[in-house]
C-alpha cells in the first residue's frame, strides 16, 4: 500500500500534539513556548498572489510549514500511528511491514493489503488525520511500480536480454528534478566564476549520486552524464565565445577530465568520479 496523508502539517491537532510533547518534556516554560509557536500567525499568498493570514490564537490545528520545529513536531505526532501499529500487532496480523519517513509511508503486505488499508484509515481518523484518497493506492509490486522517497520500486527489465527482475531505481521525477537544477545552475545568465560554478555543480552531483547509489542506476547515470556534458559545454562555449559545433573545444574528455566535472558512470565503475577513460 502506497499511502499519502492529506495536508498533514496543516491538520495536526494542537491538543493531541501538545499531549505528545508533554509526555517527553516536563519543563513548563518550554511547553508554553511550543504552544505559542503553534499559535503564531503566518502570512501566506494565495494562488492570485494576495496576502492572507493563517493560524493565530484561535487556530486549533496545524504546524507552521517551514518552521525549524515543525518537522520535529510532525514526526512526534506521526509516531503515535507507528506505535499503535506495533502495539496492536498489525505486522503479524497483516503479514506486513511499515516503512515511514516523516508523513510519507508505505505498507508492504503479503496478501492482506486491503485489510491494512482499512485499518490505516480507521487509525488516521482516530488521530484526526485523513489519507489522500487520490494518492493512496494498493499495488502489486510484482507487476507494477510504486514511488517512495524518490525511488521507483517494482519490476525492472535487464537491458541485455529483457529479463524481468524486482528492483529499485531513481524515479523519473527525481531525474527530471536533478536535470532542471543542473540547467538552472548553468544558464547563460550565471555570471559566477567557473571555479564557483564548478564547485556548486560538484556538490549537487555528489549529493544526488550519494543518495541514489542503490539499485539499478546505470541508465540514469548515463542520461545525467550526457545532460551535464551538454549543459557544461554550452555554458563554457558561450562564456568563451566559441562555436558550439563539433567537439574540438570542451570535448567529453575535457569536461570530465581536465575540468574535473564529476562523471557518475566512472564513480559507478569504481573510479574517481572525475576520471574518464
Amino acid at each position: 500500500m502506497d499511502a499519502d496523508l492529506s495536508k498533514y502539517f496543516d491538520t495536526i491537532p494542537h491538543a493531541e500534539l501538545l499531549r505528545c510533547v508533554a509526555r517527553r518534556i516536563v519543563d513548563g516554560e518550554v511547553l508554553r513556548l511550543i504552544k505559542l509557536w503553534l499559535k503564531t500567525p503566518i502570512e501566506e499568498r494565495d494562488a492570485d498572489g494576495k496576502r492572507r493570514l493563517t493560524g493565530g490564537k484561535r487556530s486549533r490545528c496545524g504546524t507552521p510549514q517551514g518552521g525549524v520545529v515543525s518537522p520535529l513536531l510532525a514526526n512526534l505526532y506521526m509516531n503515535r500511528f507507528l506505535k499503535h501499529w506495533r502495539f496492536t500487532g498489525c505486522g503479524e496480523a497483516f503479514r506486513a511491514q511499515i516503512i515511514a519517513y516523516a508523513d510519507d509511508f508505505v505498507i508492504l503486505s503479503c496478501g492482506h493489503a486491503v485489510e491494512a488499508m482499512m485499518w490505516t484509515k480507521a487509525a488516521m481518523t482516530r488521530l484526526r488525520l485523513s489519507l489522500n484518497e487520490a494518492k493512496t493506492s494498493i499495488r502489486d509490486a510484482r507487476k507494477e511500480r510504486f514511488e517512495f522517497l524518490g525511488y521507483s520500486f517494482g519490476p525492472h527489465y535487464w537491458w541485455k536480454n529483457g529479463q524481468r527482475y524486482l528492483g529499485a531505481s531513481p524515479s523519473k521525477k527525481s531525474v527530471q528534478r536533478i536535470k532542471a537544477k543542473i540547467s538552472d545552475l548553468l544558464v547563460p545568465g550565471n555570471k559566477g566564476s567557473w571555479p564557483d560554478v564548478h564547485d556548486q555543480l560538484n556538490r549537487l552531483l555528489r549529493g544526488w549520486s550519494a543518495y541514489f547509489s542503490h539499485g539499478t542506476r546505470v541508465p540514469t547515470y548515463r542520461a545525467i552524464d550526457a545532460h551535464v556534458y551538454d549543459r557544461v559545454r554550452n555554458f563554457l562555449c558561450r562564456r568563451h565565445n566559441v562555436s558550439r559545433r563539433g567537439t574540438t573545444r570542451f570535448s567529453f574528455g575535457d569536461v570530465f577530465g581536465e575540468l574535473a566535472v564529476p562523471h557518475l558512470m566512472s564513480a559507478h565503475n569504481g573510479r574517481p568520479p572525475w576520471v574518464v577513460r
